[in-house]
């Protein structure tokens, strides 16, 4: 379930700062500490992207504004099992954060029911979020030694 570029639904996520609860994505970036504990981004459809920066997919790093940012256009085939996103989505790198897999697990208990598993992201795709994240200046040091 927590396997690197697993894409997770989560229906609904608790969010660790105790905002309301509601049906979100999560995608597993890296497992460390003997496989508890996993790096996550919850990606969202929200743009804060300025206007005048014109790009619909791939890797934004604007060091000028502090923006890191990897886009999914919409409708795009982002999993093995040929599966996408209904809308444009964001995966900024300030947002990742660390999951302990245990705490998920006990939250999370009953696939199809708590959540279900969308599909394992393709390679490359993977490989090209990965590597935009590993070069974003908003990520968390920590984050990116992990990575």
């Amino acid at each position: 379930m927590f396997e690197e570029g697993t894409i997770i639904y989560f229906d609904p996520f608790y969010f660790k700062n105790g905002n309301t609860a509601k049906p979100k994505y999560f995608i597993v970036l890296k497992a460390y500490n003997n496989n508890s504990n996993i790096i996550a981004s919850l990606p969202t459809r929200s743009r804060t992207i300025p206007a005048y920066i014109n790009i619909d997919f791939g890797c934004l790093n604007d060091n000028e504004i502090n923006l890191d940012c990897f886009i999914i256009k919409s409708n795009t085939e982002i999993t093995e099992c040929h599966k996408s996103f209904p809308f444009t989505t964001y995966i900024y790198g300030h947002q990742i954060d660390d999951y302990s897999i245990d705490i998920l697990k006990e939250n999370y208990q009953n696939e199809g029911i708590d959540y279900i598993i969308f599909g394992k992201m393709k390679v490359k795709l993977f490989d090209n979020l990965i590597a935009c994240l590993k070069n974003s200046n908003s990520i968390k040091n920590k984050y990116k030694r992990i990575l």
